[in-house]
């Protein structure tokens, strides 16, 4: 047990900005700090925290708390394990009672894994440095090259030859077997256990916080029979899909250079460290994974893979790195000279050295795959075939429009195809995969929107197929609510309970059709006001009357001085005698479905353009495509006139 005192230190001396930049890359925003959410996949920030008031909210899934109760959400550690992190960090002293094995059993699990887990760390450690550890695994690090405050840092270790040691040595310290079998350190037979790493040298894998959470072996035998190397099974605390090998040592080097090298092998990593390159993280061998991917991103967008020139391993991993792209990162390529791998190229050069052959050498990927591939293709007109499909499916998965662009160019000129005939490739799946996408969330999509909101006039989603379509006159009209009646109670559905702000009102709506104001003046005060909400902070006129946008100071004293002229949204035959304000309930709902209901006919004009285009053609699938979306359009602007009173928008 941590005393009341030592408690409260600890609450004093932590800085909630500083902790929570060891997981999330955070920027100045105001007096506030804002970052991508680490709970949830997201593009735009709605990660805040406020050292004033030494909280945190993460607006993409509601979780927020103190400085202790991000410890407990992001690393699912326990309270008493949250405050020994900050105490670790802060270098707090404190006497905590030695633990009986009575105690250790009471725990909870993961917290008892995590014993296990560090109990095997120290254990491992220790044994290096004896008589056995020191004749074979010292002596097979000493022979990597690994220095003393390198073995120190990565805490390596040594399991001996004794198939039970380890096993063992944990039950005469109170750890009970059912922890020892979860974490994989033990395997039960026949009512006994033995060690799954004995004999093998030991790399303790790390969460982003620092806990040991699982571990690999390498054996030093020749014998094939054995795998070379071993990791931990999954358990509750260890999901090999979700942690890279070194982040926890290299997260503060990733955000200041802004990069992350990411290699292969456990020795790689440790390798680059020691030569002063510590922004570098390891799969472990294992196929790259969404999770892992996003873990990197939290810090930097810019990720350089670096192989050791095995031309089979690098067409294995293409798969991954389509998945880097897909997630938006900025994705290069090295290859290291023949013969070489990290761990080696490290070892015989300095970091200065190391640095600037990655930069004399490092390339896109996308011509680095083309590359690789046109290798294969030579003369063959199949395998050119096959090959362009594959760079334009590489392609297609970046959400980047202009990076796409710039992609197709290159190449088109290293294939010898027309710039055209790629993009309309691109065009194609991507057109495919916002179908199929929009087909399976739609009903999720409204199912959710209908548990979230209150009581209102139902707003039809617009498909996620419809894209860059942009309406002035309603997009004012928003943004006039926005600014004069933003702070404003709306009371919708005649429940007089159900309270919600027009900002917060219009930010949901907007957000949940995905759609953007084509205006960059409206578009700064939508986010503008996005961010002031985030932050629990009131809409203030001053906040855009003094703005550094001059766009936006000039928008903003034309809405707040001048007399507001109602838009054809209100002109209609019948009187329309109350003034804009006096009933927000009807009005704002109204302007966003007359907003949406623009969007809509534009996206269908264009649509019927593209199947005339298609029917002159005689393009049968395109015009099934076609045919389908527009069916889809007609349905949300049939449901959207009713919203309106089976009135369309004259303008």
């Amino acid at each position: 047990m941590i005393d009341q005192q030592t408690i409260n230190q600890i609450f004093e001396t932590a800085d909630i900005v500083d902790v929570i930049s060891d997981f999330v890359t955070l920027k100045k925003s105001g007096t506030n700090f804002k970052g991508l959410s680490p709970f949830s996949n997201e593009k735009t920030p709605s990660f805040m925290v406020s050292p004033a008031k030494g909280i945190y909210k993460d607006f993409s899934s509601g979780k927020g708390g103190n400085v202790v109760g991000f410890l407990m959400e992001h690393e699912k550690l326990s309270y008493p394990e949250a405050l020994r992190y900050l105490a670790q960090k802060y270098n707090i002293t404190f006497e905590e009672k030695e633990l009986t094995a009575e105690e250790i059993q009471q725990k909870n699990e993961r917290e008892s894994l995590l014993a296990v887990t560090d109990f095997a760390t120290k254990y491992f450690a220790g044994q290096l440095m004896g008589e056995e550890g020191k004749a074979i695994g010292l002596s097979y690090f000493r022979k990597r090259g690994f220095r003393d405050d390198t073995i120190q840092k990565f805490q390596l270790g040594y399991s001996p030859e004794e198939r039970t040691a380890f096993s063992n040595e944990a039950g005469k310290n109170g750890y009970k077997k059912q922890y020892l079998v979860s974490t994989g350190l033990s395997i039960e037979r026949e009512n006994y256990l033995f060690d799954r790493f004995a004999g093998r040298v030991i790399f303790p894998i790390h969460a982003i916080s620092g806990s040991v959470i699982g571990f690999g072996g390498r054996t030093l035998k020749s014998d094939k029979k054995i795998a070379k190397y071993l990791n931990s099974p999954e358990s509750d605390i260890y999901h090999k899909s979700r942690v890279l090998y070194g982040l926890f040592q290299a997260k503060k080097a990733i955000v200041s250079k802004d990069q992350c090298y990411l290699v292969e092998g456990y020795t790689d990593v440790i390798a680059m460290h020691q030569a002063g390159i510590e922004n570098v993280v390891s799969s472990s061998g294992t196929a790259l994974t969404t999770d892992q991917i996003r873990l990197v991103k939290r810090f930097t967008e810019n990720i350089t893979i670096l192989y050791d020139g095995d031309e089979a391993g690098i067409k294995a991993s293409f798969r991954g790195i389509d998945m880097i792209l897909e997630e938006g990162m900025n994705v290069k390529v090295v290859m290291l000279p023949a013969g070489e791998d990290p761990d080696s190229y490290a070892m015989a050069h300095s970091s200065t050295e190391f640095l600037e052959f990655i930069r004399s050498s490092e390339k896109d990927f996308i011509s680095f795959k083309t590359e690789i591939l046109l290798s294969d293709a030579q003369h063959d007109p199949f395998k050119r075939g096959q090959l362009i499909t594959d760079i334009v499916k590489s392609v297609a998965v970046i959400p980047d429009g202009i990076m796409r662009s710039v992609y197709l160019k290159d190449c088109g000129l290293l294939l010898g195809v027309e710039e055209q005939v790629l993009y309309t490739e691109v065009n194609k799946i991507r057109q495919q995969k916002q179908e199929q996408n929009w087909r399976r969330e739609q009903s999720s999509q409204r199912n959710q929107s209908a548990a979230q909101a209150p009581a209102s006039p139902q707003q039809p989603l617009v498909p996620a197929f419809v894209e860059n379509i942009y309406s002035e006159v309603e997009e004012r009209e928003i943004i006039y609510f926005l600014l004069k009646f933003g702070n404003k109670i709306l009371h919708l559905g005649g429940e007089e309970n159900t309270r919600i702000s027009v900002a917060e009102y219009i930010i949901r709506e907007i957000q949940n059709d995905e759609l953007e104001f084509n205006n960059l003046v409206y578009k700064q005060v939508f986010e503008d006001v996005k961010m002031l909400i985030e932050s629990d902070k009131e809409l203030s006129e001053r906040h855009f009357i003094y703005h550094d946008n001059a766009g936006v100071r000039e928008l903003a004293v034309d809405i707040f001085t001048s007399r507001y002229e109602l838009s054809n949204v209100w002109k209609r035959k019948e009187s329309y005698v109350e003034l804009p304000g006096e009933n927000l309930g009807y009005e704002v709902p109204k302007s966003l479905l007359s907003y949406k209901m623009m969007v809509v006919e534009k996206a269908l004009g264009q649509l019927r353009a593209d199947l005339d285009k298609a029917e002159k053609k005689n393009e049968l699938e395109e015009l099934n495509k076609l045919i389908l979306r527009i069916q889809s359009l007609g349905n949300v602007k049939i449901a959207l006139s009713k919203g309106l009173g089976g009135r369309t928008i004259i303008r």
